[in-house]
């Protein structure tokens, strides 16, 4: 039977980072998710990657929802104007709620924000905690290392196999709604 996902939450960076790929994938990444008729959830900061895909999947029609902090709000990302935010009162609720409200993960590149709330994921996968998807947008091979270090966790047997986890990677945009759009759970 095929799982139909409604709602996706994206991780990524508050800043651009410094390859122009990564922000023509994260507009790229955001119109597919509204042309297809999906929702999205986000960090609700309308700065970087995360203003980016935000910003292309409003324009593009979807429903979209940020979850943020007052701390994060105050310190440094405006709040999305046109958008949904809800303010939780930490980073653990603000990952709890976005979970809370996604069927399947979209990872593009970020910083450790982003790398701590995919490995959250991967831990209650691992854990038989959720089965929902992840999906790593691989533009221009930044989650390479990230593999390669799984790959070495693995060889020095701190990963005894990768069936606990549920990980897609595309290398672009349009692989990566095709599998969101074909998913079997």
């Amino acid at each position: 039977m095929k799982h139909k996902i409604k709602t996706v939450a994206v991780y990524c960076g508050h800043q651009f980072g410094l390859n122009p790929a990564f922000v023509t994938d994260a507009e790229l990444m955001g119109k597919l998710i509204g042309k297809n008729g999906l929702s999205m959830v986000f960090g609700g900061g309308d700065v970087g990657l995360m203003g980016a895909v935000a910003g292309a999947a409003l324009e593009s029609g979807a429903h979209v929802i940020g979850i943020s902090t007052e701390h994060v709000v105050a310190k440094q990302e405006p709040v999305h104007k046109g958008i949904d935010v809800q303010i939780v009162p930490g980073v653990n609720e603000r990952k709890q709620k976005m979970f809370e409200l996604s069927d399947a993960f979209i990872i593009l590149p970020g910083g450790i924000g982003t790398l701590n709330e995919v490995t959250d994921i991967l831990t209650m996968q691992q854990i038989g905690e959720t089965n929902k998807p992840v999906f790593f947008l691989n533009t221009r091979h930044f989650w390479w290392a990230f593999h390669q270090l799984i790959v070495d966790m693995m060889n020095n047997r701190f990963i005894d196999t990768l069936d606990d986890y549920n990980v897609a990677i595309a290398s672009d945009p349009q692989e990566l709604i095709d599998g969101i759009l074909n998913y079997k759970g």
